[in-house]
């Protein structure tokens, strides 16, 4: 076994592979750049190496700075983690060139596996069922249109390099056929430098099975059971879960004998995934994909099997023969996968940016989790913040572990998906373990929507029970009120920035406090339990909540509510209602931070509302920018390429007369 090791990679997945990698006597080496110089995977290494300023390009996709950082570190070994170069075919040349253990598969497996035309045509030489379609030379335009035609609508434009959604478009009637093919050429030149494409016939509503391969570099191969990650959001997976449920035996025997035959076929020699679409009508399956790396959701294999996963590619990338056969690994109990990110799922999982102001991981499930309090969210990278993980000794089991985790995490400062994978998991559909990849169009039509609850209530209680930094007796004496001790109750009343209408006041009275919120009125308890945890009996039910305050920013997180408020107290000179969007429907702003990548309008344009006018990138994801009503672009206010900060003016409307107000 080699005795350093460098990770070529970031946030979570860094984390992970540091603390197997120093459990098992090897000594860490992160890399980062400037802009994650205070990052958690950084702390945690015994050594680090600043590789470049913050764009991925500039830094983390530089295999150049990552084999230098090898050289000055004095690392033996490279992990790439998943995402960045984990397959790309140049850092692992880089490594044999500069005499270090690649921790991975050998190149002609990557090169193989790198496109889907190539990879489906070995597939289909190792006699795995593949997906009708079409993945010729011919990249024209009028013959991938004819393809489509021939093989019938609907279809799946798709990019044949990379993958996670990029370069991926369905398509369902003839006037998006052509849109789709160019929209997904560009794209997928942008996210892989390859612009190929692939028609593949659409498999309407299927599930996403996929089997977990392992193998060494002596010839053996085993699998380690099948996952299932059937809930996504444009391609991109929420939640992951092993064993699949609901999956005949006859079907499973023959995915995993479809995976080891394709894996066989290559030689594979290190942890690997083959993917499978399955029609969940007839039960016909197809391969999709192989990943030839280790996978987010690698943990709930884990969990059932009792393996490190991790650990068992450095075992391989040592040199060292498995340690199992395939009759010795087991299936035990049932794991389940969320994968935390920083959107706002209520606003169609807009990304979300900031510094974590609070944040604690809960107990009785495993969090795999790459941020901390003060750690700094940007628009650098993807969204993913952490996983939380449950198993249990059957599917019911882990479903309750995980739901109950998710509302017991704390997290300020920062949006999040936590309260949306807990509605997901409870669901009536999800529970009863047979979703497919349309799950969120049918259990949320219309989008998901955030619980409705007055927290405004508990913000102002928090506001209001904060101590003071001062060492005045009188401000420091439990329970001394001026205004009590003339006779007088004292009412104090705040309003949120948000809707300075929306009002709560506060007075002692009924052994608590009586609140009033318009023509309502309750009578409830508050205190604090510890710092940071504010104890409310309402309605005689007591109940917990995560609280931060932050001057007049109340960060608030309960079972069943994330919110913040900016809550001001009413005839305080100094309050500050103030709101930061500044939003108006003549101005088109940016709702982060980002990079400009198209300027689809001009001074002088007409344009209707719903008008695409910007195209921006943030944390991988493209968001298109539109006009809330119509007018005049009176102003143009960047240009491609350019970085802006989050509220920065982009484009400037003269509204239509009918649209002014």
């Amino acid at each position: 076994m080699f005795d350093s090791l460098l990770i070529a990679n970031r946030g979570e997945i860094a984390c992970r592979i540091i603390r197997t990698a120093r459990r098992m006597g090897l000594r860490t080496i992160a890399v980062y750049s400037e802009a994650d110089r205070d990052a958690c995977h950084v702390r945690l290494a015994d050594r680090a190496v600043c590789i470049g300023p913050a764009p991925a390009r500039d830094s983390y996709l530089r295999t150049d700075r990552i084999l230098e950082a090898a050289r000055l570190a004095g690392a033996e070994a490279i992990h790439p983690g998943y995402g960045f170069l984990s397959e790309q075919p140049d850092l692992v040349k880089g490594c044999t060139e500069n005499g270090l253990i690649w921790v991975g598969p050998h190149l002609e497996a990557i090169v193989s596996m790198g496109a889907k035309i190539e990879a489906g045509k070995i597939a289909r030489e190792a006699g795995v069922p593949c997906i009708p379609g079409y993945a010729g030379d011919n990249q024209g335009d009028e013959a991938l249109v004819a393809a489509a035609h021939e093989i019938g609508l609907p279809v799946m434009v798709k990019a044949s390099a990379g993958g996670g959604g990029k370069g991926m478009r369905a398509v369902f009637e003839e006037i998006d056929l052509l849109p789709s093919i160019r929209a997904a050429r560009t794209e997928a030149a942008r996210s892989f430098g390859d612009d190929r494409l692939l028609i593949e016939k659409l498999v309407r509503n299927p599930r996403h099975i996929e089997v977990q391969l392992l193998g060494d570099r002596h010839g053996n191969l085993i699998h380690l059971y099948e996952r299932d990650c059937s809930v996504q959001r444009n391609h991109q997976k929420i939640l992951e879960e092993a064993p699949a449920p609901g999956l005949p035996e006859a079907t499973r025997k023959a995915l995993f004998e479809a995976a080891l035959s394709l894996g066989q076929k290559i030689c594979y020699d290190s942890t690997g995934t083959v993917e499978f679409i399955l029609d969940a009508a007839t039960g016909d399956f197809f391969f999709l994909e192989m990943n030839t790396r280790l996978q987010v959701e690698h943990t709930v294999t884990e969990e059932i099997t009792g393996l490190d996963l991790v650990e068992q590619q450095l075992r391989v990338a040592a040199g060292e023969v498995l340690s199992l056969s395939q009759d010795q690994i087991r299936c035990s109990g049932h794991a389940i996968e969320a994968r935390l990110t920083a959107e706002d799922a209520s606003k169609e999982f807009q990304p979300q940016t900031g510094t974590v102001l609070h944040w604690r991981a809960p107990e009785g499930v495993r969090c795999d989790s790459g941020i901390e309090t003060g750690s700094i969210i940007g628009s650098s990278y993807d969204s993913m913040l952490a996983k939380l993980i449950a198993r249990g000794g059957n599917r019911e089991e882990a479903l309750k572990k995980l739901a109950g985790g998710l509302e017991r995490l704390e997290v300020a400062g920062i949006g999040t998906t936590r309260l949306f994978l807990r509605d997901a998991i409870r669901s009536d559909r999800f529970g009863k373990g047979a979703v497919t990849t349309d799950f969120l169009r049918q259990e949320w039509g219309e989008g998901w929507k955030k619980p409705e609850e007055n927290t405004l209530v508990y913000a102002s209680l928090a506001r209001h029970l904060q101590p003071k930094a001062s060492t005045l007796p009188w401000q420091t004496l439990s329970g001394f009120r001026l205004l009590e001790a003339a006779g007088r109750p004292a009412q104090t009343v705040y309003a949120a920035a948000e809707d300075p209408g929306n009002r709560i006041s506060l007075e002692r009275g009924g052994g608590g406090f009586i609140v009033r919120c318009g023509e309502e009125a309750e009578t409830l308890a508050a205190d604090w339990l510890e710092p940071g945890t504010l104890r409310v009996m309402r309605g005689g039910v007591e109940e917990t909540i995560a609280v931060l305050v932050n001057g007049q920013d109340v960060h608030l997180t309960g079972p069943h509510f994330d919110a913040v408020h900016r809550v001001a107290q009413l005839g305080d000179c100094r309050a500050d209602l103030q709101t930061k969007s500044g939003a108006a429907p003549d101005r088109i702003a940016a709702t982060m931070p980002g990079l400009i990548v198209e300027v689809r309008a001009n001074e002088g344009t007409e344009v209707a509302a719903g008008d695409t006018l910007i195209v921006m990138e943030s944390m991988k994801l493209l968001m298109e920018l539109k006009a809330a009503a119509s007018g005049t672009v009176s102003a143009v206010r960047t240009a491609p390429g350019e970085t802006v900060d989050a509220g920065a003016l982009l484009v400037q409307l003269s509204l239509h007369a009918e649209e002014r107000v």
